[in-house]
């Protein structure tokens, strides 16, 4: 009896310190899920919204913290979420095109985004931004996230 008690205990203790070693949030890869809203809007990239080739707007009254319309070419663009993907929740955590003009970078927690893709080039975020679909017909583009 007394030797079933001492293995419980020891597999109790064993368990516990397990979960504290595996359990523990790393704040070095801290990341928090950035909120789904609704985000559907229109633009003229060659009219009314011009933006030209290799360069950006941002549109601060759409998404969760504004989003960041870049056009590749005369067919190509891509929109990113301004809220960046490695401390969502503070106010200070939005992307915005550094000099370069090829990379994303939020000042708050000093992580850099490559513009073509979104994925990650520096500091300490490990995720991706969030990237919303874009449609293009030549002359309208639609920006959204509901397929």
């Amino acid at each position: 009896m007394i030797k079933q008690k001492k293995i419980a205990f020891l597999l109790f203790a064993v368990s516990l310190m397990v979960s504290f070693l595996f359990g523990c949030k790393d704040d070095n890869n801290q990341s928090y899920e950035i909120p789904n809203v609704y985000v559907s809007f229109y633009l003229q990239p060659n009219g009314i919204d011009y933006i030209m080739p290799l360069e950006c707007k941002y549109y601060n009254e759409e998404g969760y913290r504004g989003v960041i319309v870049y056009r590749v070419d005369d067919q190509t663009f891509h929109a990113y979420e301004r809220a960046c993907p490695y401390d969502s929740q503070k106010d200070c955590a939005m992307v915005e095109v550094d000099q370069s003009g090829i990379l994303l970078v939020d000042s708050c927690c000093m992580s850099y985004y490559n513009i073509l893709d979104g994925m990650p080039a520096g500091g300490p975020t490990t995720l991706p931004l969030k990237e919303y679909f874009t449609e293009f017909d030549g002359f309208t583009l639609h920006v959204y996230n509901n397929p």
